[in-house]
C-alpha cells in the first residue's frame, strides 16, 4: 500500500520555527515529524510514499536525500508553484495514486499510534471509497456519525454551527484524526478543482455516498503549536 503524506502546509501556528522551515521538519525529542511518520508507517509494512511539498519544500527534498529516503520509495508531489490544500493536493498527486489500489493519507503534523492494519482491514471490509480515522477527544470541530458509523454531519463545537445530511438523531460527535484510507474511486467522485479542503468534499459527498468512520482510542497529538510539541515529547520518545 502507498501512503500520501501531506507536508506542504505553511504551519503558521508553529511560528517562529516555520518562518524558516517546513512544519514537517519540526522536531519532537530531536526527531523530525516527517521521519517519525515515515518510520511509523514503515512499521506496518508501508514503504511506498508520496509526499507533497510547498513551504520550504526544498528542505524536505534535501532531508529525504540526506537520509536515503529512509530505505523507502518516495515520490514528490511538487506544489511549490501553488499550495493546493488537502483536496487540491490529493487531486494534484493523482498520477502517483490512481492505480487501482487502496492508499493511505496522513497529515505530516500529527503523531499517533493508530493501528494502521486495523484501519485498512476495516476499510476493505466495508468497501467504501473513504474511511476516516476518528476518536473521542477534545476538538473545536467534530464529525457526526450515525449508529452504523456513516458520516452524516459536521459540527463547530464553539459556535454550534452544523452541516447535516439529515436531521441529527443523536449522532456521535468524533474528532477526525488526520488519517484516512482511500480507494482511487474517489478521483471520479470529487467535483472541485484547484485549491480546496478534502473535508469540504467529504461533507458534500456524505449526501449521496457512504463514508465510514473508524473509531480508535490511540493517542493522537496534532503537533501544530509550540505547546503541542512539548505535549508530544511526553509521549513520543
Amino acid at each position: 500500500m502507498k501512503a500520501l503524506i501531506f507536508a506542504a502546509g505553511k504551519g503558521t501556528r508553529l511560528k517562529p520555527f516555520t518562518d524558516h522551515h517546513p512544519k514537517a521538519l519540526a522536531k519532537v525529542n530531536g526527531i523530525p515529524l516527517l521521519e517519525r511518520n515515515i518510520n511509523y508507517l514503515k512499521s506496518f509494512g508501508i514503504k511506498d510514499f508520496v509526499i507533497n511539498i510547498h513551504h520550504f519544500g526544498n528542505q524536505i527534498v534535501e532531508f529525504l536525500n540526506k537520509n536515503s529516503n529512509f530505505g523507502c520509495s518516495i515520490e514528490i508531489s511538487d506544489e511549490r508553484n501553488e499550495l493546493l490544500e488537502t483536496g487540491g493536493g490529493l487531486i494534484f498527486a493523482r498520477k502517483f495514486l490512481d492505480h487501482g489500489e487502496d492508499f493511505l493519507i496522513m497529515n505530516a503534523d500529527i503523531l499517533t499510534e493508530i493501528n494502521i492494519n486495523a484501519l485498512v482491514e476495516y476499510h476493505k471490509k466495508i468497501k467504501d471509497f473513504a474511511t476516516l480515522a476518528v476518536s473521542d477527544r477534545d476538538s473545536s470541530r467534530k464529525l457526526l456519525f450515525n449508529d452504523d458509523m456513516v458520516l452524516r454531519g459536521w459540527l463547530n463545537v464553539q459556535s454550534g454551527e452544523q452541516r447535516l445530511a439529515e436531521f441529527n438523531k443523536g449522532f456521535k460527535a468524533l474528532a477526525f484524526s488526520g488519517v484516512h484510507c482511500i480507494n482511487p474511486a474517489i478521483f471520479e467522485k470529487i467535483k472541485r478543482t484547484g485549491k480546496f479542503s478534502v473535508m469540504e468534499e467529504y461533507l458534500d459527498l456524505m449526501q449521496t455516498e457512504h463514508i465510514h468512520g473508524f473509531v480508535h482510542d490511540s493517542i493522537l497529538i496534532d503537533v501544530g503549536r509550540p505547546e503541542s510539541v512539548i505535549e508530544a515529547e511526553k509521549h513520543f520518545k
